[in-house]
């Protein structure tokens, strides 16, 4: 079956967001400016992180991960688009296709296990602040840093494999920004309910359950927020993790809202739209909350900022 499938599909055509040149051009222009600010946060962050010991501990160790993840994932789905963007062909072969698939498929998941798993280092931190350091070592961070690669990777292979089985007969006209994977099972020509079941299963296991997680942790962090006497101590506690819960918020927020519906499945407007959130806007956004809201990566920055400055004008002198 496989074989057929590819001999009669060997390249999809996306459909993208619009026919009209001018608002292909415009958007083409809007996409790259907010790609390269997604790829120059999450890379300055990094460095940052390298850069200055003080953020050596396992919230910015899973941070670092979260930003390349960020950086991945919107590299996995942009450059194509703004290709696309400008192209009179908007085709994409079968082998990238599947690439694409995968690769954006999988760095989703590490990105929900990721969040989850930086729940947990700031549930101890605020609950058991004086066992942190012995609770959350370097080789737990480690395990759990690649806990979150590995799961999201296996789902995807799966999902990968048995989404390019489907026979597309001459179906090749992808309604979408990418080769997303609802967007790809619904090109086939035979019955894909087992399909969507697997699908509905994993985004159980990958988006659920780790959201459950987040949420215990944070209901934790909380009551334990709420008995603290001092005023400054309750700031301090909160300010700590300020930071991931309001990426938490945009992440599992969205998804949630847009996937888990009792009456209706997303429309594909959604689905286009949802991806561009995933692909652009919140690994934009990830490095700027981070910066904005967290005193340390401030203090960081101030540092460098100033060791640059510092060393601009020994340079001029």
């Amino acid at each position: 079956m496989g074989a057929d499938n590819q001999s009669w599909v060997r390249e999809f055509i996306l459909l993208g967001l619009s026919s009209d040149w001018d608002i292909q051009v415009a958007l083409f222009i809007l996409f790259l400016v907010m790609y390269l600010l997604t790829v120059l946060g999450n890379v300055l962050i990094v460095l940052l992180i390298r850069l200055d010991s003080r953020l050596h501990t396992p919230m910015y160790f899973f941070l670092t991960s979260l930003s390349l993840v960020d950086v991945s994932y919107a590299t996995s789905i942009v450059p194509q688009m703004l290709v696309h963007f400008l192209a009179g062909h908007k085709g994409i072969p079968y082998v990238s296709c599947a690439a694409q698939l995968f690769f954006s498929l999988g760095l989703g998941g590490i990105e929900f296990v990721l969040l989850a798993v930086m729940a947990y280092d700031r549930y101890v931190a605020v609950c058991n602040p004086l066992r942190y350091s012995v609770i959350m070592h370097g080789g737990l961070c480690a395990r759990l840093a690649v806990a979150s690669w590995v799961s999201g990777s296996v789902n995807s292979l799966i999902h990968t494999a048995i989404t390019f089985q489907l026979p597309m007969c001459t179906n090749k006209y992808i309604d979408h920004i990418s080769c997303e994977i609802l967007a790809v099972v619904r090109l086939a020509c035979v019955d894909t309910s087992s399909n969507e079941v697997a699908i509905m299963v994993s985004s159980i296991g990958l988006l659920m359950t780790p959201f459950c997680l987040v949420l215990l942790s944070y209901i934790r962090i909380i009551s334990t927020i709420l008995k603290i006497q001092s005023t400054e101590g309750r700031k301090k506690a909160f300010h700590t993790c300020a930071s991931h819960l309001t990426v938490v918020v945009l992440c599992y927020g969205m998804a949630i809202f847009t996937y888990i519906q009792p009456n209706s499945s997303p429309s594909v407007l959604q689905e286009k739209l949802i991806s561009l959130f995933y692909a652009i806007l919140t690994p934009m956004l990830n490095p700027m909350i981070y910066s904005l809201r967290n005193k340390e990566v401030k203090r960081a920055w101030q540092k460098l900022l100033g060791q640059l400055f510092g060393l601009l004008s020994k340079l001029a002198t």
